[in-house]
């Protein structure tokens, strides 16, 4: 989430804000320390019934207003409001069986990440496959922890809930703050360890030079929020994704899950993993294939995973959408963003096409796809939310929940491998950042005014019908007793 924020807020709106970054990443860092002690010991200062009416609140407010948001916009509020509702009713019901279960939701829920991301490194073996491994059994330990009834017989589950999230919110602060301090600007997402450092070096150094404060972007807008997607005669950056389902030669067996995110196995047993590409309307084109067809059968599938350099092949990067979807097909589902930075786009496909190198899990059509989204969005939130002035923008971001869906996508992505099914729920997570949309309740007031408008409308003219027949049928008295 600490890249994130940088990427969106920008180095130069950070770095003006670092000490306070750092004063409030310690106080959250040891409210959480105290709160979790507080819950250690039996007796509970910890107000849980107010803050679980609060929960249960925001949970009921969150599912009124869920119908108007957009497409994932409106599936995350009902995915919010529903587990805010059911936490809520728990820690109200109380006793020993509400705190029960929600230890062991959080503790299954712990056990299933850390045994994923164990798993995922030890297969892949990309560069810090070790300290991601270390995370895993940290979290396998809070499993454990959830389990077992010491020492407060589950009653402590919410306190510890709330404290691990405060000192982990406090560690990514202050990580945020030591970051922009010594950052000059945000290095670009693009440079991996097969770019050269004179490449780097140069791309930073020119950079800078669209991180000055006060530069504005060719894709910044007035507008501080957008009700729907870019129209299709807009111009936006536009993320192209190929499904394995969509993108399958032959007819997929249907696999919940692997086919979304990993890939489809056909009747004849050939593995399709899709594809994913990026296009600017200023000619840009980033699509990553492999030079050579990779022999993706089940028996060399599992040693191609390893993003280690015996599996580097040599790439080639396709010249436009046109040309890639008539000798493929057409892709199969489009994200298009408004407020992108086509000049940090072009600095970082300037610098990234220089090495061709193909890897599967490493290097591949995805992770070239978000990296180059990232470096086209640096700045999307200050430039949309930096007239607010103060700490508002900041906190637009970190309420925005389709952030803590981004820095989650980008975690598993992280530790597993960028594919095309997560780069397109990444991709629609971070449009939403970068265009955000309207409140739900910004919508419903909206709403409610137009229907208010409308029905006035509507009386008025029942109104002026009203008065008109009534004039008509006085003239047609008037005029039977003239007669």
């Amino acid at each position: 989430m600490v890249r994130l924020v940088m990427i969106l807020l920008g180095v130069d709106y950070l770095r003006q804000r670092w000490r306070s970054l750092r004063l409030m990443g310690w106080l959250s860092l040891l409210l959480g320390v105290l709160v979790f002690i507080d819950a250690l010991d039996g007796a509970l200062y910890f107000p849980i019934t107010p803050f679980a009416a609060l929960l249960l609140i925001e949970g009921l407010a969150t599912l009124a207003v869920a119908w108007t948001g957009m497409g994932g916009q409106r599936t995350l509020r009902y995915a919010k409001g529903l587990t805010f509702c059911v936490a809520a009713s728990l820690i109200l019901a109380g006793h020993h069986h509400g705190h029960f279960i929600l230890s062991m939701i959080f503790g299954t829920l712990f056990l299933a990440d850390g045994l994923l991301q164990i798993v995922s490194a030890r297969v892949v073996r990309y560069r810090t496959w070790r300290l991601a491994m270390i995370g895993g059994v940290v979290e396998i330990a809070l499993a454990i922890f959830f389990y077992q009834p010491y020492p407060t017989h589950y009653a402590g589950t919410v306190p510890y809930c709330l404290g691990l999230g405060l000192i982990f919110g406090g560690w990514n602060m202050l990580l945020l703050s030591t970051r922009v301090r010594r950052l000059a600007v945000i290095p670009a997402s693009s440079l991996d360890d097969a770019v050269s450092e004179a490449d780097a070096t140069a791309a930073r150094a020119t950079t800078a030079g669209a991180s000055a404060p006060g530069a504005s972007a060719p894709g910044a807008s007035a507008a501080m929020e957008w009700d729907g997607p870019p129209a299709v005669d807009e111009a936006a950056l536009t993320v192209h994704v190929w499904t394995p389902v969509g993108s399958a030669k032959g007819e997929a067996r249907r696999q919940l899950i692997v086919d979304r995110y990993i890939a489809a196995v056909d009747r004849n047993g050939v593995i399709s993993t899709g594809h994913a590409a990026l296009e600017s309307p200023e000619g840009i084109y980033i699509s990553l294939y492999p030079g050579v067809e990779i022999d993706r059968s089940p028996d060399d599938f599992a040693r191609l995973l390893r993003a280690t350099r015996e599996n580097d092949i040599p790439g080639l990067f396709q010249p436009d959408y046109p040309t890639e979807s008539k000798a493929w097909c057409p892709s199969t589902v489009q994200v298009r963003i408004r407020n992108y930075d086509p000049v940090r786009l072009q600095r970082f496909w300037d610098v990234y096409r220089q090495d061709t190198t193909y890897n599967l899990t490493h290097r591949n059509c995805s992770s070239t796809v978000s990296r180059a989204l990232e470096a086209a969005i640096e700045g999307a939130s200050a430039r949309v939310w930096g007239r607010l002035g103060g700490w508002r923008p900041f906190l637009r971001v970190i309420m925005t929940p389709e952030l803590w869906v981004a820095a989650q996508l980008r975690k598993r992505a992280a530790t597993m491998a960028w594919t095309p099914g997560l780069t397109l729920d990444y991709a629609r997570a971070l449009s939403m950042l970068a265009d955000p949309r309207p409140s739900g309740w910004v919508k419903m007031a909206r709403l409610a005014v137009r229907r208010m408008v409308r029905s006035r409308q509507q009386w008025r003219a029942q109104a002026r019908e009203t008065d008109a027949s009534t004039a008509a049928a006085s003239q047609d008295a008037s005029g039977v007793a003239r007669e």
